[in-house]
């Protein structure tokens, strides 16, 4: 794989001899940033998928969680955006406010990364993967919706008896109100116009219940939106795109998933979008 060096904004990002392009999405503070990893130029099929690394949002496991998939996608010649995104110290509306930064300007630089901009997709890991359901159920418009999403074990809701209770504490902070928890469980915010979903988790995961998914595995069939469920009987939390327990591994069905495009559903144009209150209206 080629590596770059990026210039953008008129900065030249130093780098070492194996850094990935690194884009910036703020002027004002160092996250958050998209680390760019793109397949062979004879290799790309126009898909892409940015992905945001689990850490309970207080940390991010960029590695296991963010770098393996996009070498692997990078491999399927899908073009991966690994999103360094705010950790959010009780200030729950920075992750959303960074993945809508990031879906947008890789949709209005679709061309130069030679992305079908009908074909961006989200991937998540636990609670990467509440953010990414969060996108896919709390978008404002056309350009800030996921064509498809990807889940891995991921925190869903923030319900009492569902949820993961740092990645809640880190995101909501101390005053967790009940609208609050109304509006970040995604498992209440699916709509028909949510981004066909595959989702993978481990019935043995004893960090995030496995409930998580199959409740928004059931929302998401209660409003016809396409979605492919992946369970393992063991493997528990935190496996990445290699469940060490299995000969089957989920990824590979998931890169077929996407390159099949078996989450195409009714595009959605910016007269369809959505505009959804916030968690204290």
């Amino acid at each position: 794989m080629k590596r770059y060096l990026l210039t953008l904004y008129g900065v030249v990002i130093s780098s070492s001899l194996f850094a990935q392009e690194v884009i910036p999405l703020s002027y004002s503070t160092a996250l958050p940033t998209l680390t760019v990893f793109r397949p062979k130029k004879d290799h790309l099929n126009g898909s892409c998928v940015i992905i945001c690394p689990g850490g309970s949002y207080a940390f991010r496991s960029d590695e296991s969680e963010g770098f393996q998939p996009a070498r692997k996608l990078n491999d399927a010649g899908i073009t991966a955006f690994v999103l360094d995104y705010r950790l959010p110290n009780g200030n729950d509306t920075v992750p959303l406010n960074d993945a809508e930064k990031a879906i947008t300007y890789i949709r209005a630089h679709s061309k130069a990364y030679q992305i079908d901009p009908n074909k961006i997709g989200i991937m998540g890991f636990s609670a990467g993967g509440h953010l990414a359901a969060t996108l896919g159920t709390h978008f404002k418009n056309a350009d800030e919706r996921p064509s498809f999403i990807v889940l891995a074990y991921p925190v869903i809701s923030m319900t009492d008896s569902l949820t993961h209770n740092r990645s809640r504490s880190e995101l909501l902070g101390k005053e967790i109100t009940s609208g609050k928890i109304n509006y970040y469980s995604n498992e209440l915010q699916v709509t028909g116009l949510t981004p066909g979903t595959f989702i993978v988790h481990a019935i043995d995961d004893q960090s995030v219940k496995v409930q998580n998914s199959l409740y928004f595995e059931a929302a998401l069939l209660q409003h016809n939106v396409p979605v492919q469920l992946f369970l393992y009987a063991h493997g528990g939390h935190g496996f990445g795109i290699s469940n060490k327990t299995a000969t089957v591994q989920w990824i590979d069905g998931c890169i077929d998933w996407i390159k099949q495009m078996k989450w195409k559903d009714t595009m959605l144009t910016s007269k369809d979008a959505v505009v959804r209150k916030g968690p204290n209206n």
